[in-house]
């Protein structure tokens, strides 16, 4: 799942990055409100995590400007005030819920697998199909067989072809969904992570597969 993080504090960016990050999320972090409308302009994302107080564009004016284009990502904002009428503005401006500094990571990781699991429509924290098990709270692969902790590039991976079964999935969506345009890595780097899969799979005895369409994609299938 990728996330925007649009707050002007870089060593508070640096630490929420490094908090997400080793929760599954990837990030791309920007330092004002206008970086954080080009990006959105741009790329596609999960989530947007938007402090209020941003130099060049407010985090309000962000938002009304995203909902002004029918853009309905889940936003979350940041603020270091705790008056009402700053809650109620951002409310009213469309944001999905808020969070006053300081907070604990706990609470921000909550908020933000509350606002996006109503996004996607995903009631719990488990995937399911066949006899496999994601448990997206854990992080957590398995079958009756076992079960494997996944690195934070084969989960995202898993959960997006496990919420799409049956879909082909391109490597260039694959790069653009987890990687990110910004990222360096080569697109092979998709294959290498889909081989990693394939294998966790085989030695659960899963009843699904990862098949390869050449030239166009990946899929996720139940084994006939």
């Amino acid at each position: 799942m990728r996330l925007l993080l649009a707050e002007d504090e870089k060593a508070l960016s640096k630490a929420l990055t490094a908090i997400l990050e080793r929760n599954n999320y990837s990030v791309d972090a920007v330092y004002d409100g206008q970086a954080a409308l080009e990006y959105l302009e741009a790329d596609n994302y999960d989530g947007v995590i938007l402090d209020i107080m941003m130099p060049k564009i407010d985090g309000i004016t962000v938002l009304k400007e995203i909902r002004k284009k029918g853009n309905l990502i889940p936003v979350l904002l940041l603020t270091a005030k705790s008056e009402v009428d700053d809650k109620v503005e951002g409310l009213d401006a469309g944001a999905n819920d808020y969070l006053a500094k300081p907070f604990h990571s706990k609470e921000l990781l909550a908020r933000i697998r509350a606002m996006t699991r109503v996004q996607t429509g995903q009631t719990g924290s488990i995937l399911k199909m066949g006899n496999v098990t994601l448990n997206r709270a854990a992080f957590e692969l398995s079958t009756s067989k076992g079960s494997f902790r996944l690195a934070n590039k084969e989960f995202q991976m898993i959960e997006l072809m496990m919420s799409n079964p049956g879909v082909l999935i391109s490597a260039e969506r694959f790069m653009e969904k987890i990687w990110g345009y910004d990222s360096e890595a080569e697109i092979n780097v998709v294959w290498v992570y889909i081989s990693y899969l394939r294998k966790k799979l085989a030695a659960l005895q899963a009843d699904i597969q990862i098949k390869v369409t050449r030239s166009v994609g990946y899929s996720l299938e139940e084994i006939k």
